[in-house]
């Protein structure tokens, strides 16, 4: 791995990590805020499965919770497509929640939101960048379209191969 994704990685999973564990830490701060995307959420979880929580701030402990661990898996270079993946989902409520700058009327505190929501956009395209960094080796995607090719290549040798050793033995025979 190149020093610069190591780097990057390290500095995005931090990020996280701190987020994360801050969250962990205070989760009244965090549900006050959560409490209108909760209010949204909590049927389809209840749909989906009754045993899931549905306690805003059990909700924000478990999205800080996925923000520590995945943080620390890209950091770590620990799995860091999926783990950038489950980043860039924890972070899309985070910023909706934590940034609504549409709902603020002061021109001043909307526009420091507009810009916190801003630079979490800017955290999901590197985030959504990571989840699809191969660090220079071909996809999985790449390698069968290739192997497919290869073997299609092959296969026609082969029948002209074939194709010759039948054509000499009607000229011989």
């Amino acid at each position: 791995m190149r020093p610069v994704r190591g780097v990057a990685r390290a500095l995005l999973g931090g990020l996280f990590i701190a987020a994360g564990a801050q969250a962990l830490l205070k989760p009244d701060r965090y549900a006050v805020k959560a409490e209108p995307l909760a209010e949204q959420v909590v049927p389809l979880l209840e749909a989906v499965d009754s045993r899931l929580p549905t306690e805003t701030k059990t909700l924000v402990r478990v999205n800080a919770g996925v923000q520590v661990v995945a943080g620390a898996m890209l950091a770590t270079g620990t799995a860091p497509r999926p783990a950038a993946a489950l980043l860039a989902g924890t972070l899309i409520p985070a910023t909706l929640v934590g940034h609504p700058f549409w709902r603020i009327e002061n021109p001043e505190r909307r526009n420091d939101e507009l810009v916190h929501f801003a630079k979490n956009l800017g955290l999901l395209a590197g985030l959504l960048l990571a989840a699809v960094d191969t660090a220079g080796s071909p996809s999985l995607g790449w390698r069968g379209r290739k192997a497919v090719h290869h073997a299609q290549k092959s296969a026609q040798k082969s029948l002209r191969k074939a194709q010759q050793k039948a054509t000499e033995q009607l000229h011989l025979g």
